[in-house]
């Protein structure tokens, strides 16, 4: 069970590797902090999320399996 508090920020732990990793690509994307190209990233990901439940059509292609890897790639995430 996950219970937030009722604040506008959170704390969340993260891996240092993780977190090394994502800070150089702030810095190259010109992201004034890690924190706010993280909530960039989390954003983004949830509104692909949100806008895939929409369209009702929950199947994965290959095709759509091979963007999400791009993506997931091109964000630090895979190597």
């Amino acid at each position: 069970m996950i219970t937030l508090a009722n604040t506008d920020e959170i704390t969340i732990s993260i891996p240092k590797d993780l977190a090394e990793k994502l800070k150089k690509r702030a810095e190259n994307a010109e992201f004034d902090s890690l924190s706010t190209y993280v909530t960039y990233i989390l954003r983004q990901v949830i509104s692909h999320i949100e806008i895939d439940e929409n369209e009702g059509d929950k199947t994965i292609t290959r095709k759509d399996e091979e963007k999400i890897k791009e993506k997931l790639r091109s964000l630090g995430y895979l190597d």
